[in-house]
């Protein structure tokens, strides 16, 4: 297939590698095209707008940090919408406001062309292991018409309904993450103020019953810190503001969403904004008064 990539940070850059090596024809752009140079080397064909990837691709894909990051790369004479025309299917694997996913694809389908929102459970490690799994939403026709791309990006890609319900999906999906990683940290700050060494309480844990593949992966981050942020303290309190909107909006009560939120807070308080969320450890240790070093390079 033509395939089009707008956005090639460290998730997209990778999906975008992965297309390739499926044997698609990739054009792409990133605002910082220095980023993408990688790719360009492995056979991407770079643009400098995405309305251009749009109008060379039969589908066009998207990865982005959050909806005002999407309305930038869509709007305007140079936007991904000003490439669509009948035919076309842009597919969008932000984590975004379901109101926002459904504005754009009602936008998306005056242009003549289809809208999936398509967003990914995973992280670096699974993706590049091509073991990412996929929630879609919009028209069934399109999905299947997509479908082999992106089981190329992943193992599985599962249609959930219409326009924006993948993007719920997403949310409700990550707010068991950070939720999650605040049990574990909550489990091994105990364990080791306690006496018991924190590389043993981590051990015992990741061999236990509470050993998720979330925590299997993230858990050892409360050892030492990942030298790039796999999925920074900002990345994931936008996901879990959108998912109190959504409980607020559906009256559906949160609590340990709402609780974790505010110690997502208390780290960009204490400058650790830049680390991944498992840096909700540290937190946790800082608020306990625990003596000696944090996990590494905190």
């Amino acid at each position: 297939m033509r395939l089009g990539f707008v956005g090639l940070g460290t998730m997209g850059g990778r999906m975008a590698q992965r297309l390739l090596e499926a044997g698609h024809e990739v054009w792409g752009y990133n605002r910082t095209a220095g980023r993408a140079a990688w790719l360009v080397d492995a056979g991407l064909r770079p643009l400098p707008t995405p309305r251009e990837v749009a109008e060379r691709a039969e589908v066009t894909f998207s990865m982005v940090t959050d909806t005002a990051a999407l309305r930038q790369v869509t709007a305007g004479p140079d936007g991904v919408l000003a490439g669509l025309g009948p035919g076309k299917v842009y597919v969008d694997m932000s984590t975004v406001s379901p109101e926002a996913s459904r504005d754009l694809a009602a936008r998306v389908a005056e242009r003549g062309a289809a809208m999936l929102d398509a967003p990914v459970s995973g992280s670096v490690s699974t993706l590049e292991e091509g073991r990412l799994t996929l929630m879609v939403g919009g028209d069934g026709a399109t999905f299947e018409r997509v479908k082999p791309a992106l089981l190329a990006i992943g193992s599985r890609a599962t249609h959930v309904g219409g326009n924006g319900q993948a993007v719920l999906m997403k949310i409700a999906t990550n707010l068991g993450l950070a939720v999650q990683m605040l049990a574990f940290s909550e489990a091994v700050l105990l364990a080791e103020q306690g006496g018991i060494r924190r590389e043993d309480a981590v051990d015992v844990l990741l061999n236990s019953v509470v050993a998720s593949p979330m925590v299997k992966y993230r858990g050892p981050f409360v050892l030492a810190m990942p030298e790039q942020a796999w999925f920074d303290v900002d990345m994931m309190q936008k996901d879990l503001l959108l998912a109190l909107e959504a409980g607020r909006r559906l009256a559906v009560p949160l609590p340990t969403t709402a609780t974790v939120n505010e110690l997502l807070t208390a780290a960009r308080g204490m400058g650790l904004a830049r680390h991944d969320f498992a840096v909700i450890f540290e937190v946790l240790r800082r608020m306990a008064g625990a003596a000696g070093r944090g996990p590494e390079e905190v």
